[in-house]
């Protein structure tokens, strides 16, 4: 065997997304993330003698939404399974999903290649399914046993193997979380288990059609983990190639500490859950009105935005892609944009600017989302009207912004309470243009030498004996007017 045989990487990701729903899958339990251990159970989430689930209708609007926005086929009828297997942390023995009969079938996803280009990943399948218990391992007591995610709604997104490597899973992923979040049908918080993902890869040689052995890699609780882990099993895989072995078919933990994956179990195939229908449930049946009534509620999605952002707006496509990244964000923006003044692409730049720099430094550091911030974007766009008219400097305006975040005030009440207004009298800063020229004959020199850098001082120290509140294109002016006489 050939010591450099070109190989290509064949990726599928199975994503998991709890829903937000206020109750569980099938009964009237809190969804709610952090109480007290088993304290969000009943006889039905476990799984006792003699109950009966009930779907919660809220499951089946929210996977239509996700069907729709990943252009799948709605299935008119679909039928929930029993998958059945044994884990400490799954009372009933079993889960119920889909299995024969899912909800949505045949989609896609737009991705971003790193070229800018365009790729439209497959989706096989969304189904609906709950989620299992979680276990705890604790070193001193040995294994803890959380029952109160048993129940909570999922959807398992599963692509096609259309995938081709570590950084297109990447972008695939990141866009699966902003389509969800767009939705609103999920948080997308890695960290906390609402959004989770198992990778299947496997490698075979450039131009084969053939696919090779698959392994599938668990516990990638973040898309770094996942892109890592992706190109460690790639690695392995070729590596085990080239040596005359062979891949085996089994699970993989992701270890992320030592940046290894660690066999787990041998892979499971659909039969080893012995699948049946779930005789405590009807099938599930959609009429075509009510994908059309959920057709409706769709928000405009992120590429889409972006691409208006662009041509609306006239932002660079840096700006539009950060401006979309979330649906919150993307509102704050367009609210702030609204209600300027003056509406055109300097203005809407200077929107951009505002948001991406120091509203989202100030949501960071607070660890607050968008939507808690404590300035309107009618404020904000208040005080870029007062920038755009000249009523205040860009300088002025740092020390505003930070007013208003401590006091919530109006720009223009904070402006007149504090003396900020922009002082655009000729006469007030030629005198002071003078008195800086006049201190600084060594640098006035330099100037007319054709050291022209110095110019920058002038500025500075004639906005000095200004406070700050001249108007900096008349402050340019009129030093460039005096040093050229």
């Amino acid at each position: 065997m050939s010591q450099h045989r070109p190989y290509e990487p064949v990726i599928g990701l199975e994503v998991h997304a709890q829903l937000l729903t206020r109750s569980k899958a099938f009964c009237s339990c809190s969804t709610e993330f952090g109480n007290d251990p088993n304290s969000n159970v009943c006889p039905v989430c476990l799984g006792l003698p003699g109950v009966l689930p009930v779907l919660n209708a809220r499951v089946v609007e929210f996977v239509i939404r996700m069907g729709l926005a990943t252009h799948c086929t709605i299935a008119r009828k679909s039928v929930f399974a029993r998958k059945n297997y044994f884990y400490p942390d799954l009372p009933k023995g079993y889960q119920i999903s889909q299995y024969e009969d899912p909800i949505c079938t045949d989609g896609f996803v737009e991705i971003e290649l790193e070229d800018g280009s365009k790729k439209n990943i497959g989706i096989t399948r969304i189904h609906m399914e709950e989620d299992a218990g979680k276990s705890i391992h604790d070193l001193d007591v040995d294994t803890l046993v959380d029952v109160n995610r048993c129940g909570v709604p999922l959807i398992e997104i599963v692509s096609k193997p259309d995938l081709r490597s570590p950084h297109e899973a990447y972008q695939y992923l990141s866009a699966m979380k902003q389509i969800v979040t767009y939705l609103g049908i999920c948080d997308g918080n890695m960290e906390e288990g609402s959004l989770r993902c198992d990778a299947n890869v496997s490698v075979r040689p450039v131009g084969s059609v053939t696919l090779g052995t698959k392994t599938e890699l668990k516990n990638l609780n973040s898309f770094r983990f996942v892109e890592k882990a992706l190109q460690y099993e790639i690695n392995r895989q070729i590596a085990l190639l080239e040596s005359g072995g062979q891949v085996v078919q089994e699970t993989l933990l992701w270890n992320p500490d030592q940046g290894v994956a660690i066999p787990m179990r041998s892979k499971e195939e659909a039969h080893d859950y012995r699948y049946f229908p779930e005789p405590d449930l009807v099938p599930v049946l959609v009429p075509e009105e009510q994908i059309e009534s959920v057709r409706k509620t769709l928000p405009e999605f992120p590429m889409a935005r972006r691409d208006r952002y662009i041509a609306e707006y006239s932002l660079p496509k840096y700006d539009a892609d950060i401006l979309t990244e979330s649906r919150d964000l993307a509102e704050y923006f367009e609210a702030t944009v609204r209600a300027l003044k003056r509406r055109n692409p300097e203005t809407a730049k200077m929107a951009s600017n505002w948001t991406m720099t120091d509203v989202l430094r100030v949501v960071r550091e607070r660890h607050i989302e968008i939507r808690d911030f404590p300035i309107q974007p009618e404020r904000l766009a208040g005080m870029i009207d007062l920038i755009a008219d000249g009523t205040i400097s860009s300088k002025i305006a740092k020390d505003l912004f930070e007013e208003m975040l401590a006091s919530g005030d109006h720009p223009g009440i904070i402006v007149k309470a504090k003396g900020l207004v922009q002082v655009s009298d000729e006469g007030a800063i030629e005198r002071a243009v003078a008195e800086v020229l006049e201190k600084n004959p060594e640098q006035v020199l330099k100037y007319k030498s054709g050291k022209h850098q110095v110019f920058g001082y002038f500025v500075g120290e004639t906005m000095k004996i200004m406070k700050g509140k001249a108007n900096p294109k008349l402050v340019n002016d009129i030093l460039k007017k005096k040093l050229e006489s």
